[in-house]
């Protein structure tokens, strides 16, 4: 199934299921940044969804 995500008047519309949603916080990390999540999820696809300020 193909993911389709729709957005629109400041909201977010998935149509495929999702097993969990991880809201955090980027940090830095050498010359870059990462986003942690739990180790169960290693190896998935994810999507990162960036929120404005």
């Amino acid at each position: 199934m193909a993911t389709k995500i729709k957005i629109g008047n400041g909201k977010i519309k998935f149509e495929e299921r999702f097993e969990r949603i991880i809201d955090k916080t980027v940090t830095k990390y050498g010359t870059g940044a990462k986003v942690d999540c739990p180790k169960e999820f290693l190896g998935r696809k994810v999507y990162l969804l960036i929120r404005p300020k």
